[in-house]
């Protein structure tokens, strides 16, 4: 069974950073695509970083490329998303997710992502 557990999530000053982390498990999750995604009340879920790592393709969004990183730890099967710079509209609950195909690309949309986790709340204070 596949299972993923964000942590790191909180309260932050505009301007500083928070790491989030992703435990992903049942799987070796090298294979597929691993996407965090955010979703702020009233808005769509939105993709906001994304790799695979076999073709070594990564996605970032316009709006937090230069500040957020995406980045792995094998031994620990964990997924981490460093946020630095960070700004009040980048509160948002913060998921996330990974897919079970087999092309080489990065999802775009939530729809292609099938397994995700229970999310983990980011509060930028201005």
């Amino acid at each position: 069974q596949v299972q993923l557990v964000e942590s790191g999530g909180g309260l932050v000053q505009a301007g500083g950073s928070l790491r989030l982390s992703c435990v992903v498990s049942g799987r070796t999750f090298s294979m597929y695509a691993v996407g965090w995604f955010r979703q702020a009340p009233g808005k769509e879920r939105e993709l906001v970083a994304g790799v695979r790592w076999i073709s070594s393709r990564l996605y970032y969004a316009d709006f937090v490329k230069g500040r957020f990183t995406i980045s792995r730890d094998n031994a620990k099967n964990t997924v981490y998303l460093q946020m630095n710079s960070l700004k009040p509209e980048d509160t948002a609950v913060y998921y996330c997710a990974t897919d079970s195909t087999y092309t080489m690309d990065v999802p775009t949309t939530a729809s292609s992502y099938n397994y995700w986790g229970q999310g983990t709340q980011v509060t930028v204070s201005s």
